[in-house]
């Protein structure tokens, strides 16, 4: 029986020929070409962690093919998993199969009434413990006959669906009968409509009924699970053995699924991509809302549309009903059909959504009709690392695999996710709306419903007191008597706020299952423009003050005190992505954390409307404790994980791991050691030390030597230098004092010089006009050799840019870029990790945190310059403080083993010059290595 293709069908994945990653293809790893060593490494601690049931942190530079030793290191152990699991279950049915069951009797069966009962090891009589072992053992045969049968039904109509394509057809005929039909029964509905002369008002209470809260039971009071075909018995399918896979952003998934398409796995994997409704809705009057939050609510009442119109049906000649927008793709039967084609042919994003708008069926409830049945499930962080949204996907990880690639930022990925802010104006703005909404709806509303509206008015109006201000003022208006920043335990807040009567956990609930945020935002939506606002009747008019008031809440006074008045687009995009009570259903769910996970921050600034509440986690290892206990195996991986330090101790220790069960596995790089020269520079060409500290940076003199060093380094190295500053602010201040001195002049006479922006839609931009610059200098010649990119650590260029071949042939660090210790939440940080862990190697955990957020930034820097097998550049660390063991050592392992110490700038000059580079024959188109000078005249230190 192959375990991954139908019954007969023959091997679903290529056979392993061997034991070891021997062989062009890889022996027990098929791989598309000839893997580099350090691949068939990678892919063997892979395998022997995921046998073995291990957390695994794995470390890979960028440019050694992480993504395919992942993919075959991985798919090729489930692979091996699921024949030994099949080989197990064809042992255990064999005897029945055979017609041997039951002929071999229990050793106390000979005890017949006159024989005295011998005990089990518990006090049982024998004949019960075998009665009980013989139950088991038939339950477990009964569980195995009814999997295979459900695997073998699967498998078959994937087979039907893979090799027949004229059911697609027949499909797609189907739905374009629907369709027609649907049109025509429209098209008489309005004929037959046209004179009845139907009151406006009327029509406009029709259309107004789709705001007002339904009546509300919570959950002691009744279960109601929408989303869910009460029927649907493909939705209780057993989850298989699986692979979560999940990364950063969608185009690192889609990236990662192309890569697997082109491995020897491509063709027969069962994979599925899973995406947010923004991504994934193909219906586009709901992709018009924009925002996240607003397509998710309104999704989930189109759904809670469709049953309620079900549970009606019956009803529907008694009693004349509202009708409500359901969803055209929420087909079951449509689903179901996308759900198949989505498990027999490996597709990405953008192909799931074509397919979607093709078979008019939801790509988002479609894929995660796939999950059950699919071996790879490829999603993004946040979906895997949030339980609600976890469950809401239906993503169980009992005894599953789950591999988190580009995991450098884990930790605050986490603590972000977990982590909410919502300032005075949004407060504000959201109990003006809620208000306005509640006395308008008040006499249609049920009594649980004003219930709890009057607690979320209640709320809001304590987190404004909380800041020093008045609910019914305007937040702009009102100055905060003591501005800064104070930092709470949850309970010290709640009792500050005096809230703490109020169950917030029934309240996060109310608020996530009457979908009260989507109604508000539709009235919002309805009444507060006056493009949109109806004026039909005194009830109407009464709402006029309410746009005058909310434009207010969201812009403030400009200078001359008068309110500004923006376009009306620019005000509806403004509502449309910063629903006020959207953001606060986020802080009141992080409230529900416990006292000692995390902290309130009230920072007070000049106003109201300027000041904010926020949630800091401090405990990640809380939300991600549950991932690593219910797993089989979970996956680490990155191209810069040093220090792992951070892992180990904030992610693992705390999160109750066993030392033992963690590994940990580094790789080098596959360049040759020659293309890379890194150097740590202690002091500049005045002899001047290198120490980049807050008190001696903004020092003339340290300006003046890093501008020297730039000029010395611009007039050998082509193409591109890319130069990372801690700051954008010191960014600044240096390019302004090298402007002033006339260094900047020197600096643009050798290359054009590029400043990093703040805004992110202008880096394409930069980055473009940088890598035209360089190709023009290359090809031209001449006195300009390239492009020098002033960039900053931790901004947009610092991570997922590639600065490959031309574009960085020489990566420099000026100083350590140290977190701002002075900032609250980093302080909070700190203390709670002094508090709550051991001191590593004699230093406080708040000391090793500081270095370890400066090498992490400093190591995702650096590591821009290195892409591929053929590429070469230098590194430079201006400080000699990068020099100290502890430091040195936070190093990636394939720089660090490269890394050379120069006291004096001449000596590294020298060596600069001197980089061993591959250089591509372009005549016989093969590889050769060489010493090659950047140039081969003699420059003087400036």
């Amino acid at each position: 029986m192959a375990s991954w293709a139908a019954a007969g069908a023959g091997p679903a994945f290529p056979q392993a020929a061997g034991g070891g990653a021997a062989g062009p293809r890889g022996g027990r790893f098929p791989f598309p070409y000839t893997p580099y060593r350090i691949q068939e490494q990678f892919m063997e601690a892979l395998y022997g962690a995921l046998e073995a049931g291990r957390v695994g942190i794995f470390e890979s530079p960028t440019g050694t093919g992480k993504s395919l030793s992942l993919i075959c290191g991985a798919l090729s152990w489930l692979r091996d998993f699921e024949e030994k699991k099949q080989q197990e279950e064809a042992r255990i049915l064999a005897p029945e199969a055979s017609g041997q069951e039951g002929k071999t009797q229990p050793a106390s069966a000979s005890a017949g009434p006159g024989h005295p009962e011998s005990s089990g090891a518990a006090g049982e009589p024998e004949w019960v413990t075998a009665f009980v072992q013989k139950k088991e053992e038939q339950d477990l045969v009964d569980r195995l006959k009814e999997e295979q049968i459900r695997r073998k039904k699967r498998e078959e109509r994937l087979e039907r669906i893979r090799h027949n394509v004229q059911l697609k057809y027949a499909a797609k005929r189907k739905r374009s009968e629907e369709d027609e039909t649907k049109r025509l029964l429209q098209l008489s509905k309005e004929f037959f409509s046209e004179g009845d002369g139907v009151d406006v008002l009327e029509q406009l209470d029709h259309n107004e009924e789709e705001l007002i809260l339904a009546e509300y039971e919570s959950d002691e009071e009744k279960k109601v699970v929408y989303g869910l075909e009460a029927d649907d018995d493909d939705l209780e399918e057993e989850h298989v053995t699986k692979i979560y896979y999940c990364s950063r952003t969608h185009s690192q998934l889609s990236q990662f699924v192309h890569e697997v398409q082109k491995s020897p796995f491509g063709k027969e994997t069962r994979l599925v991509s899973l995406g947010s409704r923004q991504n994934l809705c193909v219906n586009e009057e709901v992709q018009r809302l924009g925002a996240l939050q607003l397509i998710n609510d309104r999704c989930m009442e189109m759904q809670k549309n469709k049953h309620e119109k079900k549970s009606h049906e019956e009803n529907e000649g008694k009693k004349r009903r509202v009708s409500r927008t359901v969803c055209p793709f929420y087909s079951y039967e449509q689903m179901q059909f996308l759900r198949d084609e989505i498990l027999v042919e490996v597709k990405d994003i953008e192909q799931l959504v074509a397919l979607g708008r093709e078979t008019k069926a939801c790509p988002y409830f479609g894929s995660r009709y796939a999950i059950p049945a699919a071996q790879l499930v490829v999603l993004p962080y946040q979906m895997l690392l949030h339980e609600p949204t976890r469950s809401a996907a239906g993503i169980k990880l009992k005894d599953q695999v789950v591999i988190i690639d580009e995991a450098h930022n884990l930790i605050d990925t986490i603590t972000c996710i977990h982590s909410a802010e919502v300032s005075g104006s949004q407060l504000c703005c959201a109990h003006s709306q809620l208000l306005q909404y509640m006395e308008r709806y008040r006499k249609r509303l049920k009594a649980k419903n004003l219930m709890y509206i009057k607690q979320i008015l209640y709320l809001l109006e304590r987190f404004v007191a909380v800041l020093g201000g008045n609910v019914n003022q305007n937040p702009s208006c009102q100055a905060v008597s003591q501005t800064g920043t104070v930092l709470k335990s949850i309970n010290d807040f709640l009792f500050q706020s005096q809230i703490d009567n109020i169950n917030l956990f029934k309240v996060q609930r109310y608020c996530e299952k009457s979908l009260i945020s989507r109604k508000l935002f539709g009235f919002v939506e309805r009444y507060g423009g006056t493009a949109t606002a109806v004026k039909t009747n005194k009830e109407n008019q009464k709402l006029a003050g309410l746009q005058n008031f909310l434009l207010t809440l969201q812009q403030g006074p400009n200078k001359e005190g008068t309110p500004q008045s923006p376009p009306m687009e620019a005000e509806s995009d403004q509502l449309r992505t910063a629903s006020p009570l959207m953001q606060i259903e986020g802080f009141l769910s992080a409230l529900t954390n416990a006292n000692q996970d995390g902290r309130v921050i009230l920072n007070r600034q000049g106003t109201v409307g300027q000041s904010s509440l926020k949630f800091l986690l401090l405990n990640p290892a809380v939300h991600f404790a549950k991932v690593v206990e219910e797993c089989r195996a979970v996956i680490i991986a990155g191209g810069t994980m040093q220090p792992v330090a951070d892992f180990r101790e904030q992610l693992l220790s705390c999160a109750g791991m066993d030392p033992a069960r963690v590994v940990e596995f580094s790789c080098g790089h596959v360049i040759p050691p020659e293309n890379i020269l890194p150097i740590i520079l202690c002091n500049g060409p005045s002899n001047q030390q290198l120490e980049f500290t807050y008190q001696t940076r903004d020092l003339p003199q340290m300006m003046d030597e890093t501008g020297r060093i730039l000029c010395n380094l611009c007039n050998v190295v082509p193409g591109g230098v890319v130069c990372f500053f801690p700051s954008y602010e010191y960014e600044k201040q240096v390019y302004a004092h090298w402007e002033k001195m006339g260094l900047l002049a020197r600096l643009a006479a050798k290359k054009k010089i590029f400043q990093e922006p703040k805004k992110a839609s202008q880096v394409e931009q930069v980055l473009v006009e940088y890598a035209k610059c360089i190709k023009r200098c290359s090809q031209a010649g001449g006195q300009m050799t390239g492009a020098l990119l002033l960039s900053v650590v931790g901004g947009k260029m610092s991570e997922g840019i590639n600065f490959s071949d031309d574009l960085g042939r020489c990566v420099i660090m000026v100083g350590m870029p140290y977190p701002n210790i002075k900032s609250p939440e980093l302080q909070e940080k700190m203390t709670w990790l002094d508090r709550t862990m051991p001191r590593a190697a004699g230093q406080a955990p708040s000391r090793v945190l500081i270095e370890n957020l400066c090498m992490k930034a400093v190591n995702q820097s650096i590591g821009r310059a290195i892409r591929h097998q053929k590429d070469f550049a230098s590194i430079l660390l201006l400080d000699h403080r990068y020099a100290r063991p502890a430091t040195f050592n936070k190093l990636p392992q394939w720089i660090r083993e490269r890394t050379q110490v120069k006291p004096a700038f001449g000596s590294a000059f020298a060596e600069i010059r001197k980089v061993r580079t591959c250089i591509l024959d372009t005549s016989t188109k093969t590889v050769s290595h060489c010493t090659h000078l950047y140039f081969s005249q003699t420059f003087t230190l400036e």
